[in-house]
């Protein structure tokens, strides 16, 4: 099974020479396994570097098989829903794509969406791509995402928000790149039981990372975690490996590398076995759960 990051910036896209490294699209991971529909997760701008790397696949005469995927979205965020229209596959009449996402009081997912892809904001909307794109309204559930099992959580953040938990070929990943300190618990270091569901035991674990201390000061009600506080999570649920998400569009490559060195440095004294910020074009691959020899996931720093 491999994992790409296409995208790992929060809040919003951003470009620059001190962005090159770590890259500047917002959410979107692709999972994938042979043999395996893929799983993307959130729809960010790194969804049409995905996209294009689909429909290059595709210019080989071999490569014909209809393309089908699921999407798992967190929220409808701008940052989280901006690739959407830009995703080359939906332009294709053989393609399907299914989007799980939230349950919101104010109507199902797919009026959400012709609400937010319309004149004069957009000029085409959801119904006039020529691939067969639903929407499926999830909660606090547990279904199949192709071939995938997935849980899906509500986490704290700023409106309804859903964590997931993806379950393929022998591998867990733990799925949170909006998610702050369960505050409505009384403590600022609080885990919601939720979440610590979600990452229990996870090969994987992909965590909001956005703020310093000193940020999360000035910002504690904006829903986003400092690194702190994904080790806090990682420690506490076990997880295998933690990619440190959703980096702040203020920080550059030169202060992610210093954070890093201290999450890194904390992470060996809390016995957590793996840590490191994610970045665009990154791959991760999760050698066969049976593999006598050899390190089980390969890709990482």
């Amino acid at each position: 099974m491999e994992l790409t990051f296409f995208g790992v910036r929060g809040s919003t896209p951003c470009d620059g020479p001190e962005f090159a490294r770590f890259g500047g699209n917002t959410s979107c991971v692709v999972v994938e396994a042979a043999g395996h529909p893929p799983v993307i997760l959130d729809l960010g701008t790194g969804l049409r570097s995905y996209g294009s790397a689909v429909e290059a696949a595709r210019e080989d005469p071999a490569a014909v098989e209809p393309y089908r995927a699921s999407v798992l979205l967190t929220h409808l965020h701008w940052d989280h829903v901006q690739g959407l229209p830009f995703f080359a596959p939906l332009f294709r009449a053989d393609a399907t794509v299914e989007v799980f996402g939230p349950h919101h009081d104010d109507g199902p997912l797919a009026e959400l969406f012709a609400g937010l892809m319309c004149p004069p904001y957009f000029p085409i909307r959801p119904d006039d791509l020529a691939a067969d794109l639903r929407f499926t309204d999830v909660g606090d559930d547990t279904f199949d995402a192709g071939d995938a099992k997935v849980t899906s959580r509500r986490v704290p953040h700023t409106g309804p928000t859903l964590g997931f938990r993806v379950e393929l070929a022998g591998r867990r990943i733990a799925y949170l790149p909006d998610h702050g300190p369960d505050c409505h618990a009384g403590a600022a270091s609080a885990i919601a039981p939720a979440v610590l569901e979600l990452c229990d035991g996870v090969d994987l674990l992909i965590h909001d990372a956005q703020y310093t201390p000193e940020e999360y000061e000035e910002r504690p009600t904006w829903g986003h975690s400092t690194i702190d506080y994904a080790l806090h999570v990682a420690q506490e649920s076990g997880a295998r490996s933690l990619a440190l998400f959703h980096h702040d569009p203020a920080h550059s490559d030169d202060a992610l590398d210093a954070l890093v060195d201290q999450a890194v440095d904390r992470a060996r004294r809390l016995d957590i076995p793996s840590v490191f910020a994610a970045h665009d074009s990154q791959r991760v691959t999760f050698e066969p759960v049976h593999a006598a020899s050899g390190s089980p996931i390969r890709g990482l720093p």
